[in-house]
Order: structure tokens, then C-alpha cells, then sequence
């Protein structure tokens, strides 16, 4: 355990978790754990531009009652940065598993979110045995040809590098059009502070390269046995809160995730935007206390 100790206080109010790290692949990756080690845990995946300070409300809901572990992706929040790294689907696949086992999480209640959803769900598909109950925020993982512009552009050679690493234009447009609510200021100093150079942002330019739109994509088999793995999960309690005015993870995704978990429990809002979780915390979060206490684990 060792504290960082590279956040302002501002930022450390509203994220106040001790700090955890394990060496995996590409460096040494920071993840918080909160609660009682013996307690039934709840898995926090994050997606881009995003780190664990975006799950901090469950960390400070769900810590009196579960364990609750969320990591940051190597290359995001605090994790390390290799500039060399692949920053493949199934590096950051592998990675989570390593922390899993590492901590020997059984009957897991797996919360994704954007890239956190082919992650999470890449990872439960290798370990399912592992897996008890599944929250979904807007998210996938499934192969889609549905990529908004802005982001496409955000994969052009040259312009992509610059207005990404160079401008940090993704994670400053993320704080503007993924929430609907306006963010205070510690808010969203806290999302972008860890992508605060050209070498920090690493991570959110590789995200984008590597959405796998086609075959001959390094990460579609990745993501092909992930969605194809998703079938092991329709008797697992599965509880959907989406954001319909998400701009990127549209009401269509829901959708999809909908015809495969057709028992899934879905809460869905028209004003609410891609982060669900600060457009719409105070209903997800009695939600969320409310599907895990409908659907206890046995002994």
C-alpha cells in the first residue's frame, strides 16, 4: 500500500481510497480496495478517457457492506505509462485477470463502463466460475460498426496523435459531452488529472486505435471470443442503467445488450449521458443496493 500522494486535496476529498499496486504487464497498476477483504466483492472496470476516480461513489456506498476493487488500466489514472506498450484489448484483459486472482475474488458483482465492458467481460469469459452478478453501464462487448465521427478522426495518422496526446482534446471533450450535469470543478479536475502530457495520454490514443472495426484488426479475435463468451452469462442476475443521450454508446447498444440478456433488469434515461455515474449516481447507486439484495449469493 502506498499513497502517491500526487493529487491535489481537492481531488483527494473526493477520492480519499489508499492506494494499491501490482506489477503486470506494462508496468505497475494502481487499483483502490476498500471494505472488508472477506466481504463479497464488486469489480469496477473503467473505460477512456477514464480511471477509478469515476467509480469513487461505489467505493464510499458499497465499502460498509462488500470489497470494492477498481483498477486503472495500465496507462491510465495512476498506473504506469509505458510509451512501448501494445495497449491490446487482450493486454488489458490479461491484466485484470492478474488482479483478480491475485486477490482471489470470488462471487464478483462486475460493473463495467465504455472499454471497461469488452475488458470486464473479456476477463469473465477466461474465469467465469468467478463471476456472480453483472452491472452494465454504456458499454460493449460486441463487434459494432457504429463509431461516432468525432472519434474516427481521433484514429487518423497524424491529426489523431496531435489532437489526442497533443491537445488532450478526448479527455477535455469527454468532461464536456459525456455528462449532461454540469461538473463542479474538483470533478473534472479529478477525471483529467492523470493525462496531463503527451507521454500520460498514451493511453487514451491507443484506446481509440484499438476499437477493432475489422478483421484484420489485432484486437477483433479478442473481441470475438469475448462476445462470443457472453452467452455463459444469461443465468447470471444481470442489472442495465444506461444513459440514452449517451453520444457515442447510443440507446442501440442497449438494445443489443438487451436481446442477449433478455431477463437483464433495465433502467434507462433519456437525459442522462455516457458518465452514468456522474449524471446519475443517485439513481444508480439504490439500483445497484437494491439488485444485489433481490438477488443474494448462496453460501
Amino acid at each position: 500500500m502506498v499513497d502517491p500522494n500526487p493529487l491535489p486535496q481537492s481531488v483527494r476529498d473526493l477520492y480519499p481510497f489508499d492506494s494499491h499496486f501490482l506489477d503486470v504487464d506494462g508496468g505497475r497498476m494502481h487499483y483502490i480496495d476498500e471494505g472488508d477483504a472477506d466481504a463479497d466483492p464488486i469489480v469496477c472496470v473503467h473505460g477512456n478517457p477514464t480511471w477509478s476516480f469515476y467509480w469513487r461513489r461505489i467505493a464510499q456506498e458499497f465499502k460498509g457492506t462488500h470489497r470494492v476493487v477498481a483498477m486503472d488500466h495500465i496507462g491510465c489514472g495512476l498506473s504506469d505509462k509505458p510509451q512501448d506498450w501494445p495497449y491490446r484489448l487482450a493486454d488489458h484483459r490479461d491484466n485484470l485477470l492478474r488482479l483478480i486472482e491475485h486477490l482471489d475474488l470470488k462471487r464478483v458483482t462486475l460493473v463495467v463502463h465504455d472499454w471497461g465492458g469488452a475488458i470486464g467481460m473479456a476477463a469473465a469469459a477466461r474465469a467465469p466460475e468467478r463471476i456472480a452478478r453483472i452491472v452494465v453501464t454504456n458499454t460493449a462487448a460486441f463487434r459494432s460498426q457504429n463509431i461516432p465521427f468525432s472519434i474516427a478522426t481521433c484514429r487518423w495518422p497524424v491529426f489523431g496523435p496531435v489532437m489526442v496526446r497533443g491537445l488532450n482534446a478526448f479527455a477535455r471533450a469527454a468532461i464536456i459531452r459525456a455528462a449532461n450535469t454540469r461538473l463542479d470543478g474538483p470533478v473534472r479536475s479529478g477525471l483529467v488529472l492523470p493525462y496531463n502530457s503527451w507521454a500520460n495520454r498514451i493511453a487514451t490514443l491507443r484506446f481509440v486505435e484499438d476499437i477493432p472495426l475489422r478483421e484484420d484488426h489485432p484486437s477483433y479475435q479478442a473481441l470475438l471470443e469475448t462476445e462470443e463468451g457472453l452467452a455463459q452469462f444469461t443465468d447470471r442476475p444481470m442489472l442495465i442503467c444506461w444513459g440514452d443521450s449517451d453520444f457515442c454508446f447510443t440507446d442501440t447498444f442497449r438494445a443489443e445488450w438487451q436481446r442477449r440478456f433478455p431477463d437483464a433488469e433495465v433502467h434507462a434515461w433519456p437525459e442522462v449521458g455516457h458518465y452514468v455515474m456522474e449524471d446519475a449516481h443517485e439513481r444508480v447507486l439504490p439500483l445497484m443496493r437494491d439488485f444485489i439484495d433481490r438477488h443474494p449469493l448462496g453460501a
